[in-house]
């Protein structure tokens, strides 16, 4: 990592987002530092990681990042009330989001970007007409100063170096253990994404089971942050899952936790300067479905060609990126974060529980596995918006 030269690109984050940018850059050309503060990208991999099929087959994830395939759909609840939804064919997969993120870096490192793992960005100090000086704080108190034509900010919700918006952030809190358990356990949640809903099971969220590799479960819950109310501890939550589901551990292979911090109308800054930011420090996770990975790659697909362009001469580009980012993500990401807002944080009582099972059964009586998907992931409400919409919003 050299300190004398001017880098085209500093990239602040080695998650799906910064790694999909790193790699375009690196393609075209640049000169681009990767920096994570992780020093393994193993660690702290919490992301449910469900996709749909399309998704993978269109960002060609090989198959030592897909942990499982599945076919079906389980949602269980408000009460103890199973209803299922077989495919035809392939839904989607669940990635193991550690071996996702490395295969990311690596790849991007393939296309001549330098990766410097253990070294956190700090607010960049200084900024010339051409260039931009950042801090890097990595092992032992190490500090380097670099120099580069951009700084990009991929962080996450801690939003590192753009900072957060003036526009209130909606946040949510989740754990997740990754368990292994007896064959038989493991073959009744194999093949099928499994959710658990209503005010009895998760207050305010939800719950779910993910299949992982053989004898490997994917078990977590999470829920909005309400600041006016007392919620109980989420391991609490999730130790009463695994024991309602008769789930029970042979061994916790791995205990992680994360926050979700988005705002609703996507308004805040995505440039200051030859700062730029990107995924989840711009609000691209979306709170319906706590999902990020496919929408942080998504941003980076917009960002990519603007810095390019940038790069070239041309900055007029990167004022029309929050523009087009909007765009990309489309209406109805949008209105599923409004409906998030509302669904989650009025989860939390036999109302809400009543209304919720109006709407399963509903969606029961009139959808297939495959419009489910495009409902959940898709968030193609249109298709049952005249029956689902009213529910979710609390109209009937």
């Amino acid at each position: 990592m050299s300190d004398a030269q001017i880098w085209d690109v500093l990239i602040a984050g080695a998650g799906p987002a910064g790694s999909e940018l790193a790699w375009q850059l690196g393609k075209a050309g640049a000169k681009v530092l990767l920096v994570d503060s992780l020093s393994d990208l193993q660690r702290h991999a919490f992301s449910s990681a469900a996709l749909p099929l399309s998704a993978v087959e269109r960002y060609g994830f090989p198959d030592h990042v897909v942990a499982a395939r599945w076919d079906r759909w389980e949602l269980i609840g408000p009460d103890q009330s199973r209803r299922h939804w077989q495919g035809q064919s392939c839904l989607g997969a669940v990635l193991d989001f550690g071996a996702l993120r490395c295969w990311m870096a690596r790849r991007a490192v393939a296309a001549g970007v330098e990766l410097g793992l253990g070294w956190r960005a700090e607010l960049p100090s200084s900024e010339a007409s051409d260039w931009i000086e950042t801090t890097l704080r990595g092992p032992s108190g190490a500090q380097r100063l670099i120099r580069s034509r951009y700084v990009v900010d991929a962080t996450g919700q801690s939003r590192c170096l753009i900072g957060d918006p003036e526009e209130p952030l909606v946040s949510g809190a989740g754990v997740e253990w990754l368990v292994r358990v007896d064959p038989k356990v493991w073959q009744r949640w194999s093949s099928r994404l499994a959710f658990a809903l209503g005010s009895r099971w998760v207050p305010q969220g939800y719950g779910w089971v993910f299949p992982m590799r053989p004898g490997e479960l994917k078990v977590g819950v999470c829920r909005l942050k309400d600041s006016s109310r007392q919620q109980p501890p989420l391991h609490r939550l999730l130790q009463s899952l695994l024991t309602r589901l008769e789930i029970e551990p042979l061994e916790v292979l791995d205990r992680h936790g994360g926050l979700i911090r988005s705002s609703i109308e996507r308004r805040e800054v995505h440039q200051r300067g030859r700062l730029m930011a990107l995924g989840d420090a711009v609000s691209t996770a979306n709170l319906l479905g706590g999902e990020g990975i496919r929408h942080a790659l998504a941003s980076a697909a917009v960002l990519a060609p603007l810095l390019q362009q940038a790069l070239q001469g041309d900055d007029r580009g990167l004022a029309r990126y929050p523009v087009l980012l909007r765009r990309q993500l489309g209406w109805r990401w949008s209105l599923s974060g409004r409906l998030a807002r509302r669904t989650w944080l009025g989860l939390r009582g036999r109302r809400a529980d009543a209304r919720l099972q109006r709407l399963l059964a509903g969606l029961e009586a009139s959808a297939s596995a495959e419009a489910l998907s495009a409902l959940l992931f898709e968030y193609r409400f249109e298709r049952y918006g005249l029956k689902a919409i009213p529910y979710l919003l609390g109209w009937r």
